[in-house]
């Protein structure tokens, strides 16, 4: 039983409490919240005892997992001593006391068998172990044993060579324990064991707590496992929010039905400097509660206690304090759902401007704000690359170089197709196979192939990257995969979900190489009805890798006639009986108003913006890919009714429909500004009983003086819907795809940069005996939680690319200066327009009411959707221009800044009074529930 640590002299930091050599020893609650210090690269020599490894490990399974990774890495002298499997160091539990004493005295015990220890080691300097705890009877009991031992602040500040760390220290105050001075702000929070019993009685409910981003004096709670349509609780005021953040699990207790209150239409932002500004507060929380609409109010309750906190590391900037020599500074997050953090710094000069991460520790009752502490400066504000990492990590984005343990399983260089990869695959190297994607892709996952066969029928092919032939279930790269779930497209980047190796090479369907391929093959006759489809594992070499562009000219050209031309044009042709099928049955086109940005060459800046337009060859190679998962739907599901992984779109709530009903009702009646002529839209009536019936008056819904307005309530009908989710057939019995009207739909055809589709390819080549099946394959409950995580990455990576769009539309307007641009109005509240800007498809909202500035006077109508502002009113979808500048008067969250240009409204001759943000579109309106 020899001590691990014991064969190396220890070599740290110099320490003015301890000068001679030593081990640290510290306690569970020192490495749960002291983690950012312990991973430091100057802290070396520590001791971590199984009983300390084995609470962490039950108590937050994020530290567990770093602390492993620090203990591994052999550069930090971490040792891991099993102290509760050894003769002198195991104790048991006396009478009466409780198993955390009984912890407490294990670990004094184990300190003292090491200096014990050490002492009988003969060598002139003494090696002594330190024990650290911030537990202040624990440290009283261990200077009594005469163990030396200090509270992590004291060790840490004796480290004269490297003050910086003191900025690393998690501030603990618990929650008995205030920060000095300060009266109560908070109500106490009821302890866990009250809280349970609570729940178990119906007293209190259980939910995520969801910090509103327009305004952070309003929350809602998710309550869990609720069957009516999952229970939302909304909760107003900085008291009833009590201390609870974005995402935490709290208990909430309901308020009586008069105590209710409606969602505000209100935008409030948290601009407070001074954190004895409670009353400030007040008259904010008094704006909430004028003019509830009786009709409006909804469940409404207060946070009654904390059950689990899902606190991360967050990004933001330091508002450096006014006050001179100060060390407490706030922190404002990147993140608007998240509160202000205060740290203490030694560094606020050198990290002004800086984008920094911070970590929260606590929340004490007399404190406006969370206590946190610095962890990390990531670069300068505004910089790209700053931006772009601050991005990936608010959106949770894992973006770190693929590990040597992943790259190991990729197949080593130069790869070619051997006998072996020939078993259960046929060759269609023959066929005419073309590629056709958008221009400058590395990674194309699929190809398609059209020929007449001889009982004049047409067989179409579809071949899809044989992406699961190379990454092998359960293996390290398979694991990497499924954690990253998709690539995620930013501007000008691109984090794979597979190493390069796989994404751009071995599995990309490039022309003029053999590649190995999965293929979905129909028999179809000249109306498009499929006769046959059969699948197979295939070898395949592409004779052409196209553009939209360039298969769009061949299928035009009159002269080229040659065999992929005649292919394309045979597919386009039954692509568009396809996509009439699909419209007929009801499926749904809505318009989205996608911009890309021609990057200058040299400095990657933006130089203009282009909004998308699509070719017919996008809709034809839609078309199959679609027909494409259809059918491998279908089969995976007859083969494994209990564990396909498939892809649902439920139909939106009815009450999701309102504000596209409402939009539509009010512009049938209203004269437009600008044409001062009635319009009489008899036909603006839009159904939603079904998506038949939605997309049907959808395409009715034309002005011929109002061209646009079909695009806009396309626009908004796409805001109500729900988000489409992967689900295991087993786990669910709602399979409907609303807006493809399809009764079953999976992902197959994008296994480069989507994990789900690795997943069905694993299914069907185990329908299609082409490959062996493994236990996780078959178990569904494993199956349901990864669909969890796919769900939750695809999530991210949507908001990510909107943020990252929306960072390079501010890069964009920085050069160009001031612009006045035609807009419409998408919604209206009751003290801001939200406008869209059709040439950018730029969003951003019109504020009528500004701090220091003179508010014009406001109605706000929320029947027929308008907003009255002095005489002048405004409604949804009307024509407006507005003047959009770029705001970076606060760099953290640069805006667009759009004031109202026409109509111009009276008694307003300064238009900057008109200010707006274009939002960071990182969170859809609050309708469209995620």
């Amino acid at each position: 039983g020899s001590a691990p640590g014991l064969e190396a002299r220890p070599s740290g930091p110099a320490s003015s409490l301890c000068p001679g050599p030593h081990f640290l020893l510290p306690d569970t609650n020192l490495l749960l919240h002291q983690i950012d210090i312990l991973e430091d690269p100057v802290i070396k020599n520590v001791i971590v005892l199984q009983t300390v490894l084995q609470e962490v490990r039950n108590r937050s399974a994020p530290v567990y997992k770093r602390i492993r990774d620090v203990i591994q890495n052999p550069e930090k002298h971490f040792y891991s001593f099993t102290n509760e499997h050894h003769r002198e160091t195991y104790i048991e539990q006396k009478r009466g006391e409780t198993s955390n004493d009984r912890n407490d005295r294990a670990i004094r015990v184990a300190v003292k068998w090491y200096n014990d220890h050490l002492k009988k080691i003969e060598d002139e300097e003494q090696i002594q172990v330190i024990f650290l705890t911030n537990d202040r009877t624990n440290k009283e009991k261990a200077l009594e044993e005469g163990i030396t031992a200090y509270t992590c602040e004291e060790y840490i500040k004796s480290l004269a060579a490297n003050p910086e760390l003191v900025d690393r220290l998690a501030c603990v105050s618990d929650e008995g324990k205030e920060i000095e001075g300060g009266k109560i702000i908070f109500p106490e929070h009821i302890p866990l064991s009250k809280l349970q019993q609570g729940i178990k009685s119906g007293i209190y409910l259980q939910g995520t707590y969801r910090a509103n981003r327009e305004n952070y004096l309003e929350a809602t709670v998710w309550v869990h496992g609720d069957t009516e349509e999952n229970k939302e609780i909304i909760v107003q005021g900085l008291k009833n929010l009590n201390r609870a953040i974005h995402e935490d699990v709290v208990a909430v207790e309901l308020l009586t039905k008069d105590e209710w209150v409606a969602p505000s239409s209100v935008v409030l932002q948290d601009d407070g400097q001074n954190e004895e500004d409670i009353e400030n507060e007040e008259e904010k929380e008094n704006i909430l509660k004028t003019s509830i609409n009786k009709d409006m109010r909804r469940p409404t309750g207060r946070v009654v206690g904390i059950i689990k906190r899902n606190w991360r590391p967050y990004c933001g900037m330091l508002s450096k304090s006014q006050i001179k020599e100060a060390r407490r500074h706030l922190f404002t997050p990147a993140d608007r759902r998240i509160p202000r953090i205060r740290i203490e710094t030694r560094q606020a000069d050198t990290l002004e401007g800086q984008r920094i991460i911070v970590a929260i520790d606590g929340w004490p009752r007399n404190s406006r704000y969370p206590n946190g502490h610095f962890v990390k400066n990531l670069g300068s504000a505004g910089d790209k690359e700053t931006e772009t990492e601050v991005l990936l990590l608010e959106h949770d984005v894992p973006h770190q170089a693929f590990s040597q343990a992943v790259l190991s399983f990729l197949p080593k260089m130069p790869w070619s197709i051997t006998e072996k990869d020939m078993k259960h695959r046929e060759d269609l190297r023959h066929l005419n196979i073309c590629s056709v994607d958008p221009p400058g892709c590395t990674d194309i996952d699929d190809a398609l192939h059209f020929r007449e066969i001889g009982n004049g029928n047409l067989e179409v092919g579809v071949h899809i990257a044989d992406v699961s032939h190379f990454i092998r279930p359960g293996n390290a790269l398979d694991e990497e995969s499924v954690k990253r779930g998709t690539t995620v497209y930013l501007c000008e980047k691109r984090i794979d979900m597979v190493p390069e190796l796989l994404s751009s090479n071995l599995c990309s369907l490039r022309s003029n190489v053999d590649r190995l391929a999965f293929s979905c093959i129909w028999e179809m006759n000249h109306k498009a009805e499929i006769l046959k489809t059969r699948f197979t594992k295939s070898i395949i070499n592409s004779k052409a890798s196209l553009t939209y562009a360039e298969a769009q000219m061949r299928i035009d050209s009159a002269t080229m006639n040659d065999d992929i031309t005649t292919s394309l044009r045979g597919l386009n042709k039954l692509a568009k009986i396809l996509k009439k099928k699909r419209i007929d049955n009801g499926a749904l086109t809505l318009a989205s108003p996608e911009v890309r940005f021609h990057m200058d060459s040299e400095t990657h800046d933006p130089i203009d913006l282009q909004t998308k337009e699509l070719k017919e060859t996008n809709s034809m190679v839609e078309e199959f890919m679609l027909l494409a998962n259809i059918s491998v739907a279908q089969k995976i599901y007859d083969e494994f009714p209990e564990f396909a992984l498939l892809r649902k779109h439920p139909a939106p709530p009815p009450s999701n429909y309102d504000i596209l009903v409402k939009a539509a009702k009010s512009k049938a009646i209203i004269p437009d500004l600008f044409c001062l002529f009635l319009f009489s839209f008899q036909n603006l009536e839009i159904r939603t009983d079904s998506a038949k019936a939605l997309a049907e008056s959808l395409d009715k819904a034309e002005s011929p003086t109002f061209p646009y307005l079909n695009t806009l309530l396309r626009i908004l009908a796409t805001r109500c819907m729900m988000q489409a989710v992967y689900f295991c057939s087993g786990m669910d019995n709602d399979f409907h795809h609303y807006g493809l009207a399809s009764p079953i739909y999976t992902h197959f055809t994008s296994p480069i940069r989507r994990y789900a589709d690795i997943i069905v390819h694993r299914l069907l080549a185990v329908a299609i005996g082409a490959d062996s099946t493994y236990p996780e394959l078959t178990d569904k409950h494993k199956l349901a939680e990864m669909c969890k995580n796919l769900n939750y990455r695809h999530k991210m990576a949507q908001y990510a690319q909107r943020a990252s769009v929306a960072f390079h539309t501010q890069l964009f307007f920085k050069t160009k200066g001031v612009v006045n641009e035609d807009a419409y109005i998408l919604f209206v509240r009751k003290n801001a327009i939200v406008v869209l800007i059709p040439k950018y498809g730029l969003e951003g909202t019109v504020f009528f009411e500004e701090k220091d500035k003179p508010t014009p006077k406001l109605e706000y109508n929320s029947e027929v959707p308008s907003l009255t502002v002095e005489d002048t009113t405004l409604h949804v979808f009307d024509k407006v221009k507005v003047n959009i500048t770029l705001d970076d008067s606060n760099i953290q969250h640069q805006k667009m800044r759009m004031v109202l240009v026409e109509p111009k409204i009276l008694g307003n001759d300064m238009p900057s009074s008109l200010s707006a943000e274009a939002s960071n579109k990182d969170e859809p309106e609050k309708k469209k529930k995620k």
